[in-house]
């Protein structure tokens, strides 16, 4: 701070107490005229109401001159009076510094067992999953939720259950917090009229027993033949190409018939950003863990 910044704010400061302690001692000291039955003279409501003149209750006296002594105090021991440090020397840095290493001592034996050791090793680790919790929560909830259940506006994947387009092992996981991924449906708008495009939308309902048109279903299953070759034959998906199962009733985007028609007419792009100039590779472990853990809990 500079000297004119530090007179400046000092001058504000006893401008201020000074102007305020002034008072305070006047006013118990100060005469108010008074009329012989110990009000001011003034009336309201034809005369019925009239003002008093007491003098402060001791307790409030008492109170306000603790007040200034706390005051007077604080501006003694920590650093508010310009640029004088105060008696104890405390900053704003030194607390964060001080906190930061207390955090340190508490996390670093935690980081030093898992750092390197297998996501299915770490998942079996209580205080481990807790901090990868908090690590989702910091850098994954934005997309996929606070409990990992995802977001079918933006596409982004249900991570607690036991679906998986790429795979739901500990290093698959890994690396796809570690590189990310992009998954891209292409558009068929071009290639298949609209009704081609809703029978082959109700074949894909029927794959995973959802309600639809048996009679558009059977037209569709031929076109489903262009499909197969990223969703394989009986619609199970591929893991190597983050292709969705579309047996199952789990969906990156809905599963209603208009839902599936606009993937089918538009295609889909999804992107999972890579984390890894973001987090170290033990944090994306600990984040990493956490999602084999919840994913896995039934089973486990």
């Amino acid at each position: 701070m500079s000297p004119f910044w530090s007179a400046w704010i000092m001058f504000l400061v006893v401008l201020n107490l000074g102007i305020t302690l002034f008072l305070f001692i006047w006013g118990q000291r100060v005469k108010i005229p008074v009329l012989p039955d110990g009000t001011s003279g003034h009336v309201w409501a034809h005369g019925v109401l009239r003002e008093g003149v007491r003098r402060l209750p001791l307790w409030w006296v008492l109170l306000s001159a603790a007040m200034f002594a706390v005051g007077f105090a604080y501006l003694a021991l920590y650093p508010g009076f310009g640029a004088y440090k105060g008696v104890l020397g405390w900053t704003a840095h030194g607390e964060l510094a001080d906190d930061v290493a207390a955090n340190r001592a508490k996390l670093d034996p935690l980081l030093q067992r898992s750092a390197g050791q297998p996501v299915e090793k770490i998942a079996n680790d209580a205080a481990a999953t807790r901090m990868g919790r908090r690590l989702f929560v910091d850098n994954c909830a934005a997309c996929h939720g606070r409990e990992g259940h995802g977001n079918t506006v933006i596409g982004a994947p249900n991570l607690v259950d036991a679906d998986w387009l790429y795979g739901g092992e500990g290093d698959a996981i890994l690396a796809s917090i570690q590189g990310g991924r992009h998954g891209t449906m292409p558009p068929f708008a071009g290639s298949f009229d609209a009704t081609t495009i809703e029978a082959l939308a109700n074949y894909v309902l029927s794959l995973s027993g959802a309600e639809h048109s048996p009679t558009k279903a059977a037209a569709g299953k031929v076109t489903f033949a262009v499909c197969s070759a990223c969703h394989g034959p009986i619609g199970t998906g591929n893991p190597a190409l983050g292709a969705p199962n579309l047996t199952d009733h789990a969906w990156l985007y809905g599963g209603d018939l208009a839902t599936i028609e606009k993937t089918i007419r538009d295609g889909r792009g999804g992107t999972m950003p890579a984390w890894k100039t973001r987090l170290d590779d033990t944090e994306a472990r600990l984040i990493a863990a956490w999602v084999y853990a919840s994913s896995h809990a039934t089973a486990r």
